[in-house]
């Protein structure tokens, strides 16, 4: 292995740590859902993975695309800013749409009063929440959506984190293959998505232990709310701030 080589190797690894590290779209919007959705060790991991080989995965492709159709760096850095942009919007608008659902979803099983009057004259009441005291109709179809949300959120997180462009990978790859090394450019690529991958599951799992130490108390039913509202904030970080 050439010098050069080891060289641009070291320089994916560290690039990959800080890409992930310091975008916080890579870690915030998995453990806040995991947060929120109950999710266990297993699939958080299983999640974030999927979305951080999509991530990666993508932007690999695009570079294999590029350099076979002998493409030039800016041209594809600006496929790149382009496909960043798309994935900043889709994350904000699924963050407010979700955020909408948990509000709607922790305002509908808030806690509340019900009165009783009986046939010798008594009354008496009490305070439930239908979510954990009563098996009402109504409280089994809330479940039956929160379930449906909880389901199709990993598609929809993995489908914008496949739109996601890794943008420091790009012009490293373009090293190699411009000597036609394309060992040199697998190395690179490898290299750039462990060290990504490493950092976002280590990232995630760090948050999701601390966010799970975090007791809301009577805001706890909003915190598919809060998650909605991390998300849609990362997006704005990603488009507006340029994390």
């Amino acid at each position: 292995m050439s010098e050069q080589l080891v060289i641009l190797a070291l320089t994916a690894a560290s690039l990959g740590f800080v890409h992930a590290l310091l975008a916080p779209d890579h870690y915030l919007p998995f453990a806040f859902m995991a947060r929120a959705g109950g999710w266990s060790r297993t699939k958080t991991l299983a999640v974030t993975l999927a979305c951080g080989v999509g991530h990666v995965l993508s932007s690999v492709v695009l570079g294999a695309v590029g350099i076979g159709l002998g493409m030039a760096v800016a041209h594809l850095e600006a496929v790149e800013s382009f496909r960043g942009q798309l994935a900043a919007w889709a994350l904000i608008a699924f963050g407010l749409v979700y955020f909408v659902w948990g509000l709607r979803r922790a305002l509908r099983h808030r806690p509340h009063t019900h009165v009783h009057a009986h046939a010798d004259g008594t009354v008496h009441s009490h305070t439930h929440i239908h979510e954990t005291n009563h098996v009402h109709i109504h409280a089994r179809e809330g479940k039956a959506t929160a379930g449906s949300a909880a389901n199709l959120t990993p598609w929809v997180l993995f489908t914008i984190f496949a739109f996601g462009p890794c943008e420091p990978l790009i012009p490293l790859v373009m090293v190699p293959a411009a000597q036609e090394s394309w060992s040199g450019v697998a190395l690179v690529a490898g290299v750039f998505g462990l060290a990504t991958l490493a950092t976002m599951v280590a990232a995630v799992l760090v948050c999701q232990m601390s966010l799970e130490r975090l007791r809301l108390g009577s805001l706890e039913r909003y915190t598919h709310a809060l998650a909605g509202a991390a998300l849609a904030l990362c997006g704005v970080a990603i488009q507006f701030l340029g994390l």
